[in-house]
């Protein structure tokens, strides 16, 4: 007699299966609306499977946020210890933050959703001090080669994080079209300041705020 075989996948296997498909449900349905039943129909497991490896719907989202940024954070250092010039190198590890495809795209739009206002905040504060380091590696790599000039590099890369994230996050303000013009010329000019660069050096920088 033939039997259908129970599909017996690796731990980590099986939590990626459940983050991707969480990351499409959230992206689809939108954070709250998708339930842990969803995520349950659509990878085909029980429910005691699912809290063997999440606490909730709440720490999938969590682990999701933690997954970006380790991608991320991962490319950063790829790109700090690159040969790519210094200026290439900024330009580079800032492109390798944004989503890079749609379902990325959504999941992320979900985050800005104001139920989500918690895992927001999260984002943006485990974005500074993970991905700080690797900027400032970058930045002391321009230090030892004269284009910047600061005793603090790691910390000025915190500040210029977190005030990108902030001050140009559409859920903390809605600048008009040329409210934002200013703000990507003042943000530029101060960031040059605080790495101590010549005026104009971050002007190659102004396209990716576009």
């Amino acid at each position: 007699m033939n039997q259908k075989k129970r599909i017996i996948k690796e731990p980590e296997e099986r939590k990626k299966e459940i983050l991707d498909v969480s990351e499409r449900l959230f992206s689809t349905k939108g954070y709250e609306a998708a339930t842990v039943n969803d995520i349950l129909e659509a990878v085909h497991i029980a429910k005691g499977t699912f809290y063997y490896y999440f606490k909730s719907k709440e720490d999938v989202l969590d682990a999701l946020i933690d997954r970006r940024i380790s991608e991320g954070v991962q490319k950063a250092e790829e790109i700090a210890a690159s040969a790519l010039p210094v200026m290439q190198k900024l330009i580079t590890i800032i492109m390798a933050q944004k989503p890079q495809n749609k379902i990325q795209e959504d999941f992320t739009s979900a985050l800005h959703e104001k139920d989500n206002a918690k895992m927001h905040q999260k984002s943006i504060t485990q974005y500074v001090l993970r991905l700080s380091p690797s900027i400032g590696k970058v930045l002391q790599e321009g230090i030892d080669i004269g284009m910047f000039s600061t005793p603090f590099p790691h910390e000025s890369a915190e500040i210029l994080l977190t005030t990108a994230l902030v001050l140009f996050d559409e859920d903390y303000f809605k600048w008009s079209k040329k409210e934002m013009q200013n703000k990507i010329s003042a943000f530029l000019t101060a960031m040059e300041r605080i790495v101590g660069a010549k005026s104009g050096s971050f002007e190659s920088l102004s396209k990716l705020f576009k």
